[in-house]
């Protein structure tokens, strides 16, 4: 499933073939099979079985945010999460847990979050898409991300036909990935998320956003600012969606960072030796993890870097390849991205890896 309301519809959206780049944040995807929306779980789980009674494929999308469709489009049935609405399903004096329908607007969820004084997901402001869609992705960003607050995942299970809860310690949360990811099997109906009673925000992470609040790495600032300087951060690279904007015609991050294990790091800053060192973090395991944007920006693909039929890197954010011209094909945005990801390999043996889920394409 993938994270956004490219373009919002109802429970009357058209079931005729349509073409699927109006669901798409890029604004590039052929015809669908056939388009459905549930606003609803009974509504979604049933469009999915009805679908499968037909033996028909299924893609299931809450829009597009997260996800490349290809110029051929998907020939079996889409269904268009639409379903919305939280509720509080536990509380005590220091947290409270609610539970939130697939479809409900993520940046939604976040302000009405940090209205109501619960800390855990102020920093994931502005990210655009469904919050059914945040567990798949295990969305992050500005040092949080989602498997800190996520207790549970309904879902319904393709394979046996039942809808049942999945703890978030079976999610396989990784860096932007879980179980949910690469798999047909699970259709994401509602997330529960763990969040504390405090007006302030956890311990801030992350360098650049401490350094917008003017405070110190791991210090704690009002709900409030930390959404408001998040949202002006992600506006400045072209990463809260805005129309008249053309570099958010993208899926945000193309590429995922690096994690590499001690030996290819060691080899990758050789390659880059005259060039500094690369920005990186430490990761479990040993692991390292690099920046995959100072990775393409030395490897000689800049910001505004053009490629076929107007497409390019964003003038605002090196790991943003959009649709800037609003014509492009699918097929031009993946030759710009195979340039890239083939140029970084040359210059510094790592390969980079799409985030967004591809469908009926490949780089």
């Amino acid at each position: 499933m993938s994270d956004v309301y490219a373009q919002p519809t109802t429970g009357a959206e058209p079931t005729d073939t349509c073409e699927l780049a109006r669901y798409t944040t890029l604004r590039l995807g052929g015809p669908a099979g056939r388009v459905v929306a549930g606003t609803d779980a009974d509504e979604i789980v049933r469009a999915v079985r009805e679908a499968g009674d037909r033996d028909e494929p299924v893609l299931v999308l809450a829009g597009g945010s997260n996800v490349v469709i290809g110029d051929d489009g998907f020939p079996g049935t889409v269904v268009l999460v639409r379903s919305r609405g939280l509720r509080v399903v536990a509380e005590d004096a220091e947290t409270v847990t609610v539970r939130v329908e697939a479809g409900e607007p993520w940046d939604d969820l976040v302000a009405t979050t940090v209205a109501n004084g619960w800390s855990g997901l102020e920093c994931l402001s502005g990210i655009p898409g469904s919050t059914g869609a945040t567990p798949i992705q295990n969305v992050g960003a500005y040092g949080q991300e989602v498997a800190e607050t996520v207790t549970g995942v309904q879902v319904h299970d393709r394979v046996d036909g039942t809808v049942g809860r999945i703890a978030a310690a079976d999610c396989g949360f990784a860096y932007r990935s879980s179980i949910f990811k690469y798999s047909d099997r699970w259709v994401v109906l509602s997330v529960d998320f763990r969040l504390a009673r405090s007006p302030l925000s956890g311990p801030v992470r992350y360098a650049e956003l401490a350094r917008a609040l003017g405070v110190q790495v791991g210090e704690r600032v009002p709900l409030a600012d930390a959404r408001a300087t998040v949202l002006r951060l992600r506006a400045g690279k072209g990463m809260v969606l805005d129309a008249g904007d053309p570099d958010t015609r993208s899926v945000g991050s193309f590429f995922t960072n690096p994690v590499l294990d001690a030996t290819a790091y060691e080899l990758l800053r050789e390659r880059a030796a005259e060039l500094g060192e690369p920005p990186s973090w430490p990761c479990p395991g040993d692991m390292v993890k690099v920046s995959a944007a100072w990775l393409i920006d030395k490897a000689g693909f800049g910001k505004g870097h053009p490629g076929p039929e107007g497409t390019a890197i964003s003038s605002k954010h090196t790991l943003a390849l959009t649709n800037r011209g609003g014509t492009a094909s699918t097929a031009a945005l993946v030759e710009l991205a195979r340039e890239i990801r083939d140029g970084v390999h040359r210059r510094f043996g790592v390969t980079l890896h799409p985030e967004p889920v591809l469908v009926n394409c490949a780089i």
